[in-house]
């Protein structure tokens, strides 16, 4: 979708211009009912209460769902530096010279996690960040497998060979994570229906004889309160890099700090 280019200001200025655009439609249409018997202006109170009430609805889901995603996300990045953590004690267990190149390699791997969690998802640093990684993780395999031959029955060596490949999958549950969306259907929905809602409500209040500063500010106070800041957030929290809400990368470059520290365990 579109906004999931564009900045959050400017978003918030997008919605907010369709938002008035539809409230300046319906009092216009409302104006045109004004002569027309009452039974119209009531059958328009009764639509623009049920669309408000329900478009009510379908934003707090829409929010709920860009929570959930937002915090998915979240425990992505820190299930994914615990097991990068794990994955290097365990991997000043192994004999040398596998120890200090993997321990190298491990460094390699995290800076290239800590350059995926900060560039744009899809752009072309992301992905040539993602490409590094991958090379990276050949590597690291290669020397596992080479720890692994020269000690097949080790319990060190299996035990770092079970932590590295939980790296590599916490890494590829959190890359899969960041298309992780809320739907396009949903957020079309949300929107449409939102302007119809403040449509309804303008001619609602044309239709009762309201003038257009009445109509405008009541439309102001509602898109502003239930429409557009609830739009704006969902749109925020479905954009993990791009928007004011943001997931921190910040267990991964603590982790990252500790590889720096000499390691806890001398070589065996």
């Amino acid at each position: 979708m579109v906004f999931f280019q564009l900045s959050t200001l400017v978003v918030t200025l997008i919605l907010f211009v369709l938002m008035i655009g539809a409230t300046a439609a319906g009092h216009l249409i409302g104006r045109s009912a004004r002569d027309k018997p009452e039974g119209h202006s009531e059958s328009f109170g009764v639509m623009q209460a049920a669309m408000l009430g329900f478009m009510g609805l379908v934003l707090a889901f829409g929010l709920s769902l860009a929570v959930g995603r937002y915090e998915d996300r979240r425990a992505a990045v820190v299930g994914e530096s615990d097991a990068l953590g794990t994955a290097y004690l365990r991997a000043q267990t192994l004999q040398e010279p596998v120890r200090s190149r993997s321990m190298d390699l491990l460094r390699q791997y995290t800076d290239s996690s800590i350059l995926i969690a900060e560039t744009v998802p899809a752009s072309a640093e992301q992905d040539a960040a993602i490409a590094g990684s991958q090379r990276t993780e050949r590597a690291l395999w290669g020397e596992a497998g080479d720890a692994l031959e020269s000690q097949p029955t080790g319990t060190a060596t299996r035990l770092y060979v079970e932590s590295l490949n939980e790296s590599f999958d916490s890494q590829s549950r959190r890359i899969y994570g960041l298309d992780n969306r809320v739907p396009t259907a949903v957020l079309a929905l949300e929107i449409v229906g939102a302007a119809i809602a403040l449509g309804l409500l303008a001619l609602h209040l044309a239709a009762l004889g309201r003038g257009l500063t009445t109509v405008l500010v009541a439309a102001v106070l509602v898109s502003l309160t239930l429409v557009s800041l609830t739009l704006v957030i969902t749109l925020d929290l479905d954009r993990p890099v791009r928007g004011l809400i943001q997931v921190s990368a910040t267990p991964l470059t603590d982790v990252r700090a500790s590889m720096v520290l000499p390691p806890a365990s001398a070589a065996p």
